[in-house]
């Protein structure tokens, strides 16, 4: 497996400051990690901070996880992910996700309606124009260039460094697994089992399969939360507002994708009352809710033992690129957890030269 970084977005826990997230990613520089992961939702965004990252580090990647579709032209983000391609040397990778309906509609005012088409069709353009062809596309979504005015074929200015400049889906859902696997270079996934992996895999396999594609070369990163003590109980308790959070209250009780997850995934019952809970403003008791086995299958918890064997399930399950969110109580103690992880998966021998 590569081992990544992921640092969610600026004021997150972990990331409460900006001197905090660069302390982070030049830890992750430092002991080799090939990726950091960054995110935005309604606060910070993405390309500004990894410019700013990229600035103060050497030779680690950057990632976007995600850069939100409803919130940019499809051309805006081939100029972006071209510029950063070039800051960084080439080591850039473009994640995208539609977001849900409260973000979608509510912070950028686009429709959420047919995501799996708009999905498509922007994928299609912003590999037209990161490919450096004259960006004509005329879909149920997008229409470039507008019919019947002054506007005309355009063609990207700025060469990124690299032609072949990976995108990645960000997906949960069976359809969105599916289109992922036959349009993206790359899966980015929460909350990922190694035990469920297989399932949505298989999935994903069936979109390559349907592109005259094979799983060779596809990138299956797993943004997986970790913390660290020997009482398990401790390590579980840090992640549980932040589970509640996901399964309970992102989105609605009719539209959540996390809750929808965690159903497939066996916790229905509690998933349920997890969302009951949280959607009754009750979000002490909604963590307390959130079962043990959830947060053992999908993050890693424990001792640095129980943390070496979940690394190596993680690998035998298909895991390309594992992205670990440091979740300790101090930012000290977060920056010794990426050093930790780098040592345990060498001396497993599981990293990727």
């Amino acid at each position: 497996m590569r081992l990544a970084l992921n640092v969610g977005y600026w004021g997150t826990t972990g990331t409460d400051d900006l001197n905090g997230m660069l302390a982070l990613s030049k830890a992750a520089d430092e002991h080799h990690y090939d990726v950091v992961w960054l995110a935005e939702a309604y606060g910070s965004d993405i390309p500004s901070l990894i410019g700013y990252l990229a600035a103060h580090t050497e030779n680690v990647g950057y990632g976007a996880a995600i850069m939100q579709i409803p919130g940019r032209t499809p051309a805006m983000t081939a100029m972006t992910a071209a510029t950063l391609d070039r800051i960084t040397g080439g080591r850039f990778h473009l994640g995208l996700g539609v977001s849900g309906p409260q973000v979608s509609e509510g912070w950028h005012g686009v429709r959420f309606a047919d995501p799996l088409g708009r999905t498509r069709e922007y994928v299609e353009i912003v590999r037209q124009a990161l490919g450096r062809k004259n960006v004509e596309f005329h879909g149920k979504h997008f229409d470039l260039p507008l019919p019947d005015g002054p506007g005309k074929s355009l063609r990207l200015l700025l060469l990124p460094e690299r032609g072949d400049l990976p995108i990645y889906l960000a997906s949960l859902g069976p359809k969105n697994l599916a289109l992922t696997g036959e349009i993206a270079d790359g899966w980015i996934g929460i909350f990922v089992s190694p035990e469920f992996l297989p399932e949505q895999l298989a999935v994903i396999g069936e979109g390559r399969q349907k592109a005259g594609k094979t799983m060779d070369g596809f990138d299956v990163v797993a943004s997986i939360a970790i913390s660290v003590s020997d009482d398990i109980d401790v390590a579980a308790d840090r992640l549980r507002a932040h589970t509640a959070l996901y399964v309970g209250g992102m989105g609605s009780r009719d539209k959540n994708f996390y809750h929808a997850l965690a159903t497939r995934m066996g916790f229905e019952k509690q998933a349920d009352h997890v969302q009951d809970l949280y959607l009754a403003k009750q979000h002490r008791d909604a963590a307390a809710a959130v079962p043990r086995e959830f947060i053992e299958r999908t993050a890693m918890v424990g001792d640095s033992e129980a943390i070496r064997a979940r690394l190596r399930a993680y690998a035998k399950a298909g895991v390309t690129t594992l992205a670990i969110s440091p979740w300790m109580d101090s930012l000290e103690e977060r920056i010794e957890l990426v050093g930790l992880v780098a040592r345990l998966m060498d001396e497993e021998g599981l990293r990727s030269k």
